[in-house]
């Protein structure tokens, strides 16, 4: 199967690490011209300088706080006056961990700024030009915590279902105009998020880093944690247009960690 994004514009958020980076390297390598977003413009630097131009893409980078939402409101604002897209991915980092009983209202509220307006605004700016032209690809990075919640993610636990039973809604409403809305359950990546989550429970526990990462890939039916690559692969098809009937769902990406199903 050929994947051929050339000619298409993408905007993926989160993208200077893990698995944002490695969507907006895949992305490229399919031909399209790639907006990352983040925080850090030295790492966005870097990876604009590196993604592939081969057939004449024009990549570019915006640097916002996705925790301080008008600055992010004003910058997203500012980039869609003078830029249109044809592929949304909906990412950012995750809140902090906690259970339930260690958050506080103001918390959720945090949490429901970073994951859940900040997706909602950037997704009308681009439906715009998508409605217009009766194309276009949302894709949101969820979490497998959705269906099988995490003890210590209760924050994600419940911003992740909200964003993905609005993108159900959202695939309904734009279906007319040949939009898709697909969201990814997230299981275990090799990233710099995992990390630091693996170190924080390895504390709490008492135990050390790898027995905390040797458990996760306990729960795996194939007894590893994924590669970030692997993930471009699949934004990269529900981007293309072999995925053009594929709407309103939520993939899991997860190496079988999943008992639901």
């Amino acid at each position: 199967m050929n994947i051929s994004l050339k000619g298409k514009k993408a905007l993926v958020g989160g993208s200077s690490d893990g698995i944002g980076k490695a969507i907006a390297i895949q992305l490229a390598k399919s031909g399209a011209s790639v907006t990352l977003v983040s925080r850090s413009e030295d790492k966005l630097k870097k990876i604009v300088s590196d993604l592939d131009t081969s057939v004449g893409q024009q990549h570019q980078y915006i640097v916002v706080d996705y925790t301080n939402f008008e600055d992010y409101k004003a910058k997203i604002s500012a980039y869609f006056n003078t830029n249109t897209i044809d592929i949304l991915v909906n990412n950012t980092q995750g809140p902090a961990a906690g259970n339930s009983l260690e958050k506080s209202t103001e918390d959720y509220q945090q949490a429901f700024d970073l994951l859940f307006k900040t997706t909602i605004f950037t997704t009308e700016l681009a439906l715009k030009n998508m409605m217009q032209n009766k194309w276009g690809r949302i894709i949101n990075v969820a979490s497998v915590s959705v269906k099988e919640p995490l003890s210590y993610l209760a924050l994600s636990n419940s911003i992740r279902a909200a964003v993905v039973t609005w993108g159900k809604s959202l695939a309904s409403d734009v279906g007319a105009h040949q939009i898709t809305v697909n969201s990814i359950l997230t299981g275990y990546f090799d990233t710099q998020r995992i990390t630091q989550l693996n170190a924080t429970k390895a504390k709490q526990l008492n135990i050390s880093e790898t027995k905390v990462r040797n458990d996760m890939e306990e729960k795996v039916a194939l007894k590893r944690i994924g590669n970030p690559e692997e993930y471009g692969f699949l934004v990269a098809f529900l981007a293309s247009d072999n995925a053009a009937y594929i709407t309103g769902t939520s993939i899991p990406i997860d190496g079988g960690l999943l008992k639901t199903v």
